[in-house]
């Protein structure tokens, strides 16, 4: 009660100190804006004080305007009327340390130009929504309702359900992997898993090879993370494993010890390009040979339009533990769900387990539940087949577009939801703002790069337009490229 600590003395008159009373509790913010206060015979009650006291008290406060009545409702704050004496503002830019100085500085959302729905956005690669199977996923909804009951909507084990886990150690068995003394963390989407493996076993300061440019997302936590970054150059060729070598062998005589490799061997983002068997085998190889253990980020897999299957790395790695695989249904299932998993040998799995207790000791189990049993009634092999004609048929017409529109010295992409150019001589960020100008956006190229390279490159992304979008904001770009050179 606001008023239990009010001691009446028999020196001052009580309605004065009832009333400074209030004003205290008001200017202390104890009191909030606009809040009811008791009525004057519930007050006058509750200090064992003549009503007319409180009336008397309320009648002051009124005249200065801290508070005020309301006929039929009661008596009411005017806190805008209370002035504090004392001002508190804490500078938060002077507390941040480096590792929110850089995650701000690297903050795409807040750092490039927003989507607008007046824009034809190449930005994003996130799937169309409304290819998603809402019926069965409704109906996955109800069944694992009706089958669980209240005890899917408790607390649910860090590691993962294990249904879900189940599934996928035979689908990644399915993939060619073998899953002999290996286990599954179910992580919240790619990027939970990889900052989690990263987190728990580099220090800063630590070094890591990747693709140069790379999954913007995974130079951000790189840096976050303090971690030195060698790129190997992606060209039109693919991976420069020449260069590859030459780095490999200069930090071995240095005697400089490499933490791990990330790789995205299958749609990379963002080039879009996928490694062929050969080079999948000549890169184990080599990080074998110097012990260099292995990230893979089995990004869009699925979407192979052009071939068969070709298998990840992670399945020539067989009996050892060399290749930690990272996997995500993001880029074509409900990204919503936020549900992705780590698969890798036992003894890893076990400390990243318990890291991610340690951060958030329980996950939740509906959405993980609601999932396993859409893919597990077969819905997902449907719906597979289904957007791999409808992507596939997009993503050949916009790079059929860009061949025909936009000037390049090259173009990558072999399918997946987006397109990678490389101009001639033309900064991709002075093209966007012409072309954001005339109501086209794109991601400029150099967000993906570790050094200071790729100013003359852009991403399109495809999944969200449709066909008339697709060549219509490719037109404008085609021609905006060419008033460069006039």
């Amino acid at each position: 009660m606001l008023f239990s600590n009010l001691k009446l003395n028999d020196e001052d008159p009580i309605y004065i100190q009832i009333k400074n009373h209030i004003e205290i509790m008001i200017s202390k913010g104890l009191i909030p804006n606009n809040s009811k206060l008791p009525s004057t015979r519930e007050l006058s009650q509750f200090l064992n004080v003549s009503r007319n006291s409180i009336i008397a008290a309320y009648d002051e406060l009124k005249a200065e305007d801290i508070i005020y009545s309301v006929s039929g409702k009661g008596t009411f704050v005017n806190y805008k009327n209370i002035t504090s004496n004392k001002s508190w503002y804490i500078d938060y830019a002077k507390l941040e340390n480096e590792n929110t100085k850089t995650a701000n500085n690297m903050d795409i959302v807040k750092n490039e130009i927003p989507w607008r729905s007046d824009l034809i956005s190449f930005k994003s690669i996130a799937p169309n929504g409304e290819l998603f199977d809402i019926d069965e996923f409704k109906k996955a909804f109800l069944n694992r309702i009706s089958l669980e009951s209240h005890k899917i909507l408790n607390y649910g084990y860090a590691k993962g359900y294990k249904p879900l886990i189940d599934y996928l150690l035979k689908y990644m068995n399915n993939k060619g992997v073998d899953t002999t003394n290996k286990d599954i963390l179910i992580t919240n989407g790619f990027t939970e898993g990889l900052e989690l493996i990263l987190s728990s076993f580099t220090e800063k300061g630590d070094y890591i090879i990747c693709e140069n440019p790379t999954h913007n997302t995974a130079k951000k936590i790189f840096k976050f993370l303090g971690l030195n970054i060698i790129g190997i150059d992606i060209n039109e060729d693919g991976l420069d494993f020449n260069m590859l070598e030459k780095q490999l062998d200069f930090l071995n005589k240095k005697d400089i010890k490499v933490k791990f490799s990330y790789i995205t061997p299958s749609y990379h983002n963002p080039t879009g390009m996928v490694m062929n068997p050969e080079d999948r085998y000549r890169f184990y190889k080599l990080m074998k040979k110097y012990n260099i253990p292995m990230i893979e980020d089995g990004f869009n897999e699925e979407l192979l339009y052009s071939s068969s299957h070709i298998f990840p790395v992670a399945s020539l790695d067989n009996l050892n533990n060399g290749v930690i695989y990272i996997g995500s249904f993001s880029k074509i299932l409900f990204p919503g769900l936020r549900i992705g998993w780590i698969l890798c040998d036992k003894s890893a799995i076990s400390r990243l387990e318990s890291v991610k207790r340690c951060r958030s000791i329980h996950v939740s189990f509906l959405d993980q539940a609601i999932l396993y049993d859409y893919l597990s009634n077969g819905a997902f092999e449907k719906y597979v087949k289904k957007i791999k004609k409808f992507y596939g048929e997009k993503f050949n017409f916009a790079y059929d577009c860009v061949n025909k529109y936009i000037p390049n010295e090259y173009i990558l992409g072999e399918g997946g939801l987006h397109i990678f150019i490389k101009l001639k001589n033309i900064n991709s960020r002075d093209l966007l703002k012409k072309c954001h100008e005339q109501g086209v956006i794109f991601m400029p190229g150099d967000v993906f790069y570790i050094n200071e390279k790729g100013e003359d490159t852009l991403r399109l992304g495809f999944s969200r337009l449709s066909f008339e979008e697709i060549e219509k904001g490719i037109k404008i770009i085609g021609r905006l490229i060419n008033s460069f050179h006039n």
